[in-house]
């Protein structure tokens, strides 16, 4: 195990980046390529200031008429997306590994409130699993990709609380930990966690078209 972990640490994250940079990388120019092979004039009628106003509501809790039709969901998900954020950016863990291989350090959160906040993202993901296989308009969109990048991201965090509460072996418990978030990376360019890469694309296209075409919101 030790071996393994020694793997994580080393080898293994140097190519869980490299993946993540280079496939994301990679998405984002085939998509432009796509986008201009099938709509070639998509980039004369960009509108900034549509894409921004509808970026500025979708990023809005109820700042849409989407997030106003299911508040339960809007909350979860907005909670859900800031958890996702903060914890691996500033926890204190992440920011020690960082500092001691790289010499790298900023502030941290309280490890408490850290502790908290992954909680709530094994909590969240349960609950949109849960959502997947039960909702009948969810669950008709759903592939099993969708279940399994749910998972992988509950299980990151779920490794992470057990490993900082030594529940279980606490070298096998970190290893997992380290290699959940390791998978969760190589998994954003290629499933359906790219929203992170091309959601705010897609939205200024959206709202540019129906601001500057259509004459109306797109929110």
């Amino acid at each position: 195990m030790h071996a393994l972990y020694d793997l994580a640490v080393g080898p293994l994250a140097w190519l869980a980046f490299g993946i993540f940079i280079l496939g994301s990388a990679y998405r984002l120019l085939a998509m432009r390529a796509l986008a201009l092979k099938k709509d070639g004039a998509f980039v004369a009628y960009i509108s900034w200031p549509h894409a921004i106003k509808s970026l500025t509501h979708w990023l809005t809790p109820f700042g849409s008429l989407g997030w106003k039709e299911n508040p339960g969901v809007t909350v979860a998900t907005f909670i859900f997306h800031i958890c996702l954020f903060l914890v691996p950016i500033f926890l204190m863990g992440h920011i020690v590994l960082l500092d001691t291989f790289h010499g790298w350090s900023w502030p941290a959160l309280p490890g408490q409130l850290a502790d908290i906040l992954s909680i709530v993202v094994v909590i969240i993901c349960a609950y949109f699993l849960w959502r997947r296989i039960s909702v009948p308009e969810v669950r008709f969109v759903t592939s099993a990709q969708d279940i399994v990048v749910v998972s992988l991201v509950g299980l990151t965090f779920l490794t992470g609380v057990l490993a900082y509460h030594r529940i279980g072996d606490n070298l096998v418990m970190t290893t997992l930990h380290i290699l959940c978030g390791e998978a969760m990376l190589i998994a954003i360019p290629f499933t359906r966690l790219s929203h992170m890469l091309f959601g705010f694309f897609s939205r200024g296209y959206i709202a540019s078209e129906f601001g500057s075409v259509r004459h109306a919101k797109d929110w």
